[in-house]
């Protein structure tokens, strides 16, 4: 086999990173935008000493779970990968994807429930994040999202992903900017003024929050009267911050945020709580689905009687907080003081008063204890827990850890060294955080049992 050679081949399964696998003479090859059953023709892209890549040239046979994508802009954007795959067998092929992970990176048999569907799979999403551009010869601004593959723009004016306000407020930011001499970025030369637009959206009463990030170190006059017009155009922006990122990076929100009208923050109801989240907090970006993975922590915490409970890697302790009310103690630890301010509010909006904040490490803060805790919740970021930190974890909890992922891979490792030192997995449930992506979220629960 060689580059640019013409085969037939047969899709097999999914892979972790939302292609197809097929297989010819034996040797593996991923094909992007192929579903199991599909029979296809294709060109070889690359070929490396145990796999190839190819792209579609035909497709011969179609595959029973294809079906049309509902975005006009799903050849060109990369953000919905499995959008022309029916979302029930979407459903499937995220189970298996996480259970290849067990058994792949773990080597691991654990037996993984059916993923429980989001309440909504088409304006799900509630945080959005688009990167901003401007065209060279006619200078108009461009925001969307990045073509699959590449860091190149695509001008999105409607998402069916997100709420159609967004859609709004991103094409008004695109005309009004220029006549205030704002300038799209341009991320080769690292010159321009505005980066990205954030928007926050609410569940609870459809108001927005408007972050923009600009490639400055100082608010200019001009950002401030963009960030007025926003602000005064729509009535369901609450607020509009700037975020001040000069750096030549791929992180989108520098540490640097000012409010610059109206509030810096939105609301959130979560089951029976409120919370209130900021241009750099960490929240769900399916609010929804969110809700029903924190129901399942909730159920599964109110099996022991008035436990106490560790919430690490906390964020605004949204766990702490929903569990508190089946707890006869929690103790929340995130090191973002931003966060842990939010969660401060929480308290107070919820009256909720057995749940202890610190602001620090969570494996720092384990460190300098000895008390142990009936229960353990774990959400870390995408990278999972080191095993530092899964070793303070075993060390100061009693009965059962459960532990959030939003990476198979991550979980399965982590999963992996925690059956090493004598723990038992008895369940894997995932939930369909981010519809018609190859991305699942899941929380484990795990039984110290030495």
């Amino acid at each position: 086999m060689k580059k640019d050679d013409i085969l037939t081949v047969n899709i097999e399964k999914f892979s972790n990173l939302g292609t197809g696998i097929a297989r010819h003479k034996g040797f593996v090859i991923f094909i992007e935008n192929t579903c199991p059953e599909d029979t296809v023709k294709i060109k070889i892209t690359k070929v490396n000493k145990n796999f190839a890549n190819a792209q579609v040239v035909e497709i011969l046979t179609p595959s029973p779970y294809r079906i049309k994508p509902f975005c006009p802009m799903y050849n060109v954007c990369g953000s919905c990968q499995m959008q022309f795959i029916n979302y029930d067998y979407q459903l499937q092929l995220k189970k298996q994807i996480v259970e290849d992970a067990m058994k792949n990176i773990g080597n691991l048999y654990i037996p993984v429930n059916n993923p429980i569907a989001s309440p909504q799979i088409k304006t799900f999403r509630y945080k959005v994040q688009c990167p901003v551009s401007q065209t060279k010869v006619s200078g108009r601004l461009l925001a969307g999202y990045y073509k699959i593959k590449t860091h190149e723009v695509v001008n999105i004016k409607y998402c069916p992903i997100q709420p159609e306000i967004c859609d709004k407020i991103i094409d008004f930011i695109r005309i009004k900017s220029p006549e205030l001499k704002i300038s799209g970025y341009n991320e080769i030369n690292h010159t321009g003024d505005l980066r990205h637009i954030v928007i926050r959206c609410s569940v609870l009463n459809n108001k927005c929050l408007v972050t923009l990030v600009m490639n400055s170190s100082k608010v200019f006059d001009k950002y401030k009267k963009l960030a007025v017009s926003i602000f005064d155009t729509f009535e369901e922006v609450t607020g509009v911050c700037i975020n001040l990122n000069p750096k030549k990076t791929n992180v989108i929100l520098s540490e640097k945020t000012e409010n610059i009208c109206g509030n810096d923050f939105i609301e959130e109801k979560i089951i029976d709580k409120k919370f209130k989240i900021g241009a750099d907090t960490f929240f769900q970006v399916n609010p929804k689905s969110a809700e029903n993975i924190f129901q399942y922590v909730k159920n599964e915490v109110s099996k022991s009687e008035h436990p106490v409970v560790l919430d690490a890697y906390a964020g605004i302790a949204a766990f702490g907080i929903i569990v508190s009310d089946v707890c006869k103690h929690v103790i929340s630890v995130e090191e973002n003081k931003n966060s842990i301010k939010k969660a401060y509010e929480a308290l107070t909006i919820n009256n909720v008063n057995n749940v202890e904040l610190h602001a620090q490490d969570t494996t720092k803060y384990l460190k300098s204890i000895k008390k142990k805790f009936d229960i353990t919740i774990l959400d870390p970021p995408r990278k999972g827990c080191t095993k530092e930190s899964l070793d303070e974890t075993l060390k100061h909890t009693k009965n059962k850890i459960i532990y959030v992922s939003c990476n198979p891979a991550t979980l399965a490792r982590d999963l992996k060294y925690l059956i090493e030192k004598g723990c038992t997995v008895e369940s894997i449930q995932p939930f369909d955080m981010f519809c018609h992506t190859f991305h699942i979220e899941n929380v484990a629960i795990i039984k110290i049992t030495s």
